[in-house]
């Protein structure tokens, strides 16, 4: 089973912003003024939103980082393919890497599922499972992501893990603190309330509630002196600066640090390319993780790809990439259990289920021809195509069958059969054929998945309607002549079956056929 989950079709973009480590705010506000000219000039967008110091894909608070929401315009605005929102996209990401080369900036669309993660894409995990330190986490997950973006499907991937950010590290000197007579928790709540802020209370004021949250302005947190200068209350009641008890100085150390299944964990986003399923990158994925990284780290899924191979409940993609049709099996199968009950037969259901395999080609070659890939969507029209192809099948074999028991031919009853039933086929076949005809031209939210279903059942129902008629009696006569032979009775002549059905007493409509006269 493929899956294309379209965040495309959500009609805004999410622009991810990355400096260099610990680069200023000011540089990142310049990138990002860049960011919102480059975004309004290009057409389809509406407008943009941008956040300053905080990066929505990662999930993460630094100088370094921003992010930019990026509406487009209304579906019926954008009916060009040019302006769809994966063209924006590519545009966008060809200008960036263009104009901007001193940021890393990424183009996302909104989460296929809301509430299952920050962006669209895929999220991949690479877990230092065993000895491994924060430096080669990063380095074995930058040299995955440049794999991964040397893929013809992939676009955009990039590992947010890093690994040797700038920092300020705080030492305390307890000897001097407990000299001074200064308690611990009096230096580590005045760190806290000065340069991270803390909740001292509520109070309520227009119909709301507020929180009260004090912090040093920013004037006094600005660098590593003014860190020293803070004062800090002892026992004895007198304040004490900072710098008497704590020595500040440079190291580096990790922006953020992400657990996963209690392993640290780098973070690797990206994004396939249009017309490419989910299945397909992570089959991608799958394979580069198992040749490149080494044994002491590992990869998992996380968002929503988890949720995609959980729900598959096969061990591995692989083997869900080389079952694609399962559903339209099952169908298939439960179809042909069916019409063994109603005819009391086990090979007069194969004339119905022969036709199959024809509206299967027919869907799948209408796919191809749109550059469609098969998808879930697709998936689902196959099992609707599998029972409107035995419906027509069965009209044509139905009637066949019991011009058969009245004495015709095999062969006359199978052409009789195709002659009286054409024009109910015919008229129930392109009733469906014009009412999904409208998903094939679909525009608007969703589009991408009903274009898909949409395709898939209009070139599936052309294929029932044409191969049904012409086919569905052949396999009729070949199967009934060849059950005939194997049980040793010999199936009567054309002619024989039309003296037969001319010797046969004609059925009254509603009553069945009349006994026949006994000849004495």
């Amino acid at each position: 089973m493929k899956l294309v989950l379209g965040y495309l079709c959500k009609g805004r973009l999410i622009v991810a912003i990355q400096l260099p480590d610990s680069a200023s705010l000011e540089r990142t506000d310049e990138v990002m003024k860049k960011v919102d000219k480059i975004a309004l000039e290009t057409p389809g967008v509406a407008h943009t939103i941008s956040n300053l110091g905080r990066s929505f894909v990662l999930n993460a608070i630094s100088s370094n980082l921003g992010s930019t929401f990026v509406p487009l315009k209304p579906f019926h605005e954008r009916r060009d393919p040019a302006l769809s929102a994966d063209a924006i996209a590519a545009q966008l990401r060809q200008r960036f890497q263009r104009e901007i080369p001193e940021a890393r900036i990424n183009v996302f669309g909104a989460p296929a599922v809301d509430g299952l993660g920050n962006a669209g894409g895929f999220k991949l995990m690479v877990e230092a499972t065993g000895d491994v330190n924060y430096s080669a986490l990063q380095a074995q997950a930058d040299n995955l992501a440049a794999k991964g973006n040397e893929q013809p499907s992939i676009v955009g991937m990039f590992n947010g893990f890093r690994a040797s950010t700038p920092q300020l590290f705080a030492e305390v000197d307890r000897t001097k603190a407990k000299t001074m007579n200064v308690p611990l928790t009096e230096i580590f709540n005045t760190l806290q309330i000065y340069l991270g802020g803390f909740y001292a209370n509520d109070f309520n004021r227009f119909g709301r509630t507020w929180q009260v949250n004090v912090q040093a302005d920013a004037p006094f947190r600005i660098n590593a002196d003014a860190v020293r200068n803070l004062k800090v209350r002892n026992a004895d009641g007198e304040m004490v600066p900072l710098g008497a008890v704590l020595d500040l100085r440079d190291a580096q150390g990790p922006l953020t640090v992400t657990r996963y299944n209690m392993f640290p964990a780098a973070t690797i986003n990206g994004v396939a390319k249009p017309g490419v399923s989910n299945s397909d990158i992570l089959l991608t994925m799958e394979g580069l993780g198992d040749k490149y990284l080494p044994r002491s780290m590992n990869y998992e899924w996380t968002e929503l790809s988890l949720l995609q191979k959980q729900s598959s409940k096969i061990e591995s993609f692989r083997d869900l990439q080389q079952n694609p049709f399962s559903a339209f099996a099952l169908g298939v199968v439960l179809v042909f259990f069916v019409l063994a009950g109603l005819y009391d037969s086990w090979s007069l259901p194969l004339a119905v289920i022969l036709i199959v395999p024809m509206v299967l080609l027919s869907a799948l070659t209408g796919v191809a021809l749109m550059r469609m890939d098969v998808n879930i969507f697709v998936q689902v029209g196959f099992v609707v195509l599998a029972g409107l192809a035995a419906k027509n099948a069965i009209l044509i074999v139905e009637f066949a069958r019991d011009r058969q028991k009245e004495g015709a031919s095999v062969f006359d009853a199978a052409v009789e059969a195709a002659t009286v039933r054409l024009r109910p086929i015919i008229m129930t076949s392109f009733a469906f054929i014009l009412g999904v005809f409208p998903l094939v031209i679909a525009q608007g939210a969703g589009a991408e998945m009903r274009r898909t279903l949409g395709t898939a059942v209009f070139s599936g129902m052309l294929g029932v309607t044409l191969f049904g008629i012409f086919l569905t009696p052949v396999f009729f006569y070949v199967i009934r002549r060849f059950t005939s032979s194997l049980s040793g009775r010999q199936s009567p002549t054309p002619a024989e079956g039309r003296d037969r059905a001319a010797q046969a007493t004609p059925p009254v409509d509603g009553a069945g056929p009349l006994p026949e006269a006994s000849h004495g």
